[in-house]
């Protein structure tokens, strides 16, 4: 009877265990040619769960697209609340260069600036739409 009760805590430690890597990650993958060269279309990544506090310029984003919503956007963060407003954005942001971000706000780039719908052209996207920040590639 031991055994049996080990066997039962041990499954429900490993399954506790496997909840919480849940909540934590998720996998999504690339749609789309923005964030090459860095990814590429059907590349999987790894995005570990984060609020906006946690994103620092230069991390690789995912969140949930405001047009259409409901779909993922990876993008790469470029300037977080309380950054200064980069020049190249600053047109579709419609402030002055040097300005800051916004509480609740993100400035995003593509890596591929020609096939990226991003900050240059719809200015600042909403942190209340962060899913995460990317962790790592899980396949090439």
């Amino acid at each position: 009877m031991t055994g049996f009760v080990s066997t039962a805590v041990l499954t429900l430690v490993i399954l506790a265990i496997g909840l919480q890597v849940r909540r934590r990650f998720l996998v999504v993958t690339v749609h789309g040619v923005s964030m090459e060269p860095t990814y590429r279309e059907g590349e999987r990544v790894l995005v570990r769960r984060a609020p906006l506090a946690a994103v620092r310029p230069g991390q690789v984003v995912v969140l949930e697209d405001p047009v259409p919503p409901g779909q993922w956007i990876i993008k790469r963060a470029v300037a977080v609340p309380g950054d200064p407003v980069p020049g190249e954005v600053a047109t579709a942001t419609q402030v002055a260069p040097g300005s800051r971000v916004p509480a609740d706000c993100l400035v995003l780039l593509g890596d591929n600036p020609a096939a990226s719908v991003d900050s240059r052209r719809f200015g600042y996207f909403s942190g209340e739409r962060l899913l995460g920040v990317v962790s790592r590639r899980l396949n090439s």
